[in-house]
C-alpha cells in the first residue's frame, strides 16, 4: 500500500451545505487525477482535503473557484 500522506492538499472553503457539497462532488469525483477527497463541514473553515499525486494547489483552487466557491490553501 502506497503512502498518500505526501500528496494531501488542504484548503479552507465556504462549502457549507449538502447542496454546496453536491455541486463540487461531481467535479471532484469525475476528475481522474483526484484519488480521494473529503470536506469537513463541521469545521469552521469547511476544510477540503484532496489526495492527488499530480494536481497543484492552484489547479484545485481553480476547480473550486469555477463552481463559485472560495478555496484558500491551509498551511
Amino acid at each position: 500500500m502506497e503512502n498518500h500522506l505526501d500528496n494531501i492538499l488542504v484548503f479552507a472553503t465556504n462549502i457549507k451545505t449538502e447542496k454546496d457539497k453536491q455541486k463540487v462532488s461531481n467535479i471532484l469525483d469525475e476528475h481522474s487525477e483526484i484519488l480521494q477527497w473529503n470536506i469537513d463541514q463541521e469545521d469552521i473553515d469547511c476544510v477540503l482535503r484532496i489526495v492527488s499525486k499530480t494536481l497543484s494547489e492552484e489547479q484545485i483552487i481553480q476547480l473550486i473557484d469555477h463552481e463559485n466557491f472560495q478555496c484558500i490553501t491551509l498551511e
